[in-house]
């Protein structure tokens, strides 16, 4: 079995920098703390309202990694232009709400065909993988499929937050259901949010899945270990 890898979600450390607007601590530093520790890519969210990233961050990030930089964002015409001029590696559209503390949810591919197409059509014409981040469901699947994604990753919150144990098994097996169902559909099939030390592996176990993003969980155990050690706990967890 092909075993998943693993995305390290940076946005945290530029929380952490932009809280008292100074110059530290550097994503691009914890980015490459974060390739040493393992990472097999670095993912930022470029908000709108620029919250923690920043464009400068993606600019250096984009020159300095050695591993992929995957770009999440809202599929507006303002932020597809930013990302055609960037040219990461990969986009992951997202839904995004300004009242929101981070990303609640998957994108709604299946109300919103015409538009996402149209961005997706443009990003890929510009040489650059697109993913659209959706709830774990068939119709949001088929629709990611029909608009043309590359790839799709897996809106993993239901199965995070439940303590439950049944609860969280009957959400683990709809996200095998939606891996298979979405592979079946010739996509590529990533997951995440709310992925932490305790719960990862049982999702890394499931077949099909590429890659796993995880961020929060991560940048909260690096301020305890370091960077490098955090990612190389989770990468551990992740290749289990």
């Amino acid at each position: 079995m092909t075993l998943a890898r693993l995305g390290v979600n940076i946005d945290h450390v530029a929380t952490l920098r932009q809280v008292r607007r100074v110059a530290y601590p550097e994503p691009l530093e914890a980015a490459r703390a974060a390739e040493a520790g393992g990472a097999d890519a670095i993912t930022v969210h470029l908000r709108e309202d620029r919250r923690h990233i920043q464009d400068a961050d993606v600019a250096a990030l984009r020159a300095t990694l050695r591993v992929p930089l995957n770009l999440e964002m809202a599929a507006t015409p303002a932020m597809v232009a930013i990302a055609l001029r960037m040219r990461p590696a990969d986009v992951c559209l997202v839904p995004e709400r300004r009242q929101e503390v981070t990303t609640e949810g998957g994108l709604d591919a299946a109300a919103h065909e015409p538009a996402l197409r149209a961005a997706v059509a443009r990003l890929k014409r510009g040489g650059i993988c697109v993913s659209l981040f959706v709830d774990p469901e068939p119709v949001q699947l088929e629709a990611s499929a029909r608009i043309g994604a590359d790839a799709v990753e897996l809106h993993t919150g239901r199965y995070a937050e439940h303590s439950d144990p049944s609860a969280a098994a009957g959400e683990l097996a709809g996200l095998a259901a939606a891996t298979a169902r979405g592979r079946a559909l010739g996509l590529v099939v990533n997951a995440g949010h709310g992925l932490r030390y305790d719960n990862t592996r049982a999702l890394a176990a499931i077949a099909g899945i590429d890659t796993l993003n995880i961020g929060h969980s991560i940048v909260a155990r690096a301020l305890i270990v370091g960077m490098e050690r955090a990612v190389r706990e989770m990468r551990a967890l992740v290749a289990a």
